[in-house]
């Protein structure tokens, strides 16, 4: 498929983003925490859970950056991951406020998702 490497490249970036998200939070939530001055949660399996699923999702982005055409149906499930995280942290951004330290990721993720989905048109007209 033509212009297919910008889709690879999308999504092997995709997968290096979430997946050094989800080890960081995994392994240096505390450290994280303090960094941006954030109290942490009462316990680090509220932390380490979603980076283990970031990390899930950072293998589902490497599948599609491999194959896009063939795994293109994965992507609205990475869609629904950002607009889910979008959702939230925008949510309380705009309502009663969100410590900083989320900004930046929603902000990222929000480019990923209007990327995501431009991939997904072009690839489903490479399917069709």
């Amino acid at each position: 498929m033509k212009n297919q490497a910008w889709i690879k490249a999308l999504f092997y970036i995709a997968f290096v983003y979430d997946a050094f998200l989800g080890v960081a939070f995994i392994l240096f939530h505390d450290n994280l925490f303090a960094m941006f001055e954030v109290a942490p949660p009462n316990h680090p399996g509220y932390v380490q859970f979603p980076g283990a699923l970031l990390i899930v999702f950072g293998m589902m982005y490497l599948q599609i950056a491999r194959e896009p055409v063939r795994s293109c149906n994965l992507i609205p499930y990475g869609m629904l991951l950002k607009v889910a995280y979008c959702a939230i942290v925008f949510a309380y951004w705009f309502s009663s406020g969100i410590p900083g330290m989320w900004k930046p990721w929603a902000i990222a993720d929000l480019v990923f998702l209007v990327l995501f989905g431009v991939a997904f048109m072009q690839l489903r007209k490479a399917r069709a």
